[in-house]
């Protein structure tokens, strides 16, 4: 799904047709004039600014579902059908309270509820565009990690990405606990970055890149895999393009969201 200032869903498209996959491009419009979503057996949220992330990053876009989509959304996910959400397309999905999944129910009212997470500007106080590497919980229920390395190479783009909690909550104990922390940043050697910039690029309380609702079926993270899926977009890619796999680590979060599609229908 896109909307007005989304600028990766093509390249998000065109991961899932190298993967054999039957993908339709949608704008919110669309979605909201069909009445369809329940025919579709996964949606992705991808990256960019969203109505050019006026007031808060992603805000406008989950305001919008939640005010038109959210029965829709509500029973897509009771469902389990997959659900990913990629830098704007995170924002979005906390914001709309589908993550981080306390309150995993769209159609509930929540403007009157202090949100339990929120993605604030990063640390930094810049856009940060870099190669991270990110560590995989293999204790994660997460479907669409199922598949990937120990540990990834993804890019990161984004000026709002430090994933805070509500002082004082439970949230973050929760994740921790639930496994609903699937990616977290970390050193070259794989060891958690524990805050350390660059290893940490924005900040992110505990490291995370990455959550996933309870049941694994919802996921956000910051960093995109759409480009790390060919190994020519890898920073390494010229010196190891010979030896290398025809693919880069991010292949992997599309593989595994199309297998557990594969087997759930």
């Amino acid at each position: 799904m896109r909307v007005g200032g989304t600028n990766r869903d093509e390249d998000v498209v065109r991961c899932f047709e190298d993967l054999g996959v039957n993908v339709e491009t949608l704008h919110l419009n669309d979605v909201l004039r069909r009445r369809n979503l329940s025919t579709y057996n996964g949606l992705v949220l991808p990256g960019g600014f969203a109505y050019g992330d006026y007031v808060r990053a992603g805000a406008i876009w989950a305001k919008r579902i939640r005010a038109f989509l959210k029965q829709d959304l509500r029973l897509f996910a009771e469902a389990e059908k997959p659900i990913l959400g990629i830098c704007n397309g995170f924002q979005v999905l906390v914001e709309a309270g589908l993550l981080p999944g306390s309150r995993s129910d769209p159609a509930r009212d929540t403007s009157e509820v202090e949100p339990d997470a929120a993605l604030a500007v990063n640390k930094s106080g810049r856009f940060e565009c870099r190669w991270v590497t990110l560590k995989k919980n293999p204790s994660s229920k997460c479907i669409f990690t199922s598949g990937a390395p120990d540990t990834a190479l993804f890019p990161v783009a984004h000026g709002e990405g430090r994933f805070i909690v509500r002082e004082g909550g439970t949230i973050l104990r929760q994740l921790i606990d639930n496994n609903q922390v699937a990616l977290q940043y970390s050193s070259q050697g794989g060891s958690i970055a524990g805050g350390r910039y660059p290893d940490n690029p924005n900040g992110s309380t505990a490291d995370i890149a990455g959550i996933c609702n309870p049941s694994g079926t919802i996921f956000g993270l910051m960093p995109h895999p759409e480009d790390a899926y060919w190994n020519y977009q890898l920073p390494n890619w010229s010196s190891t393009k010979e030896s290398a796999s025809k693919y880069g680590d991010g292949r992997s979060i599309f593989l595994s969201m199309v297998e557990h599609i594969e087997k759930s229908t």
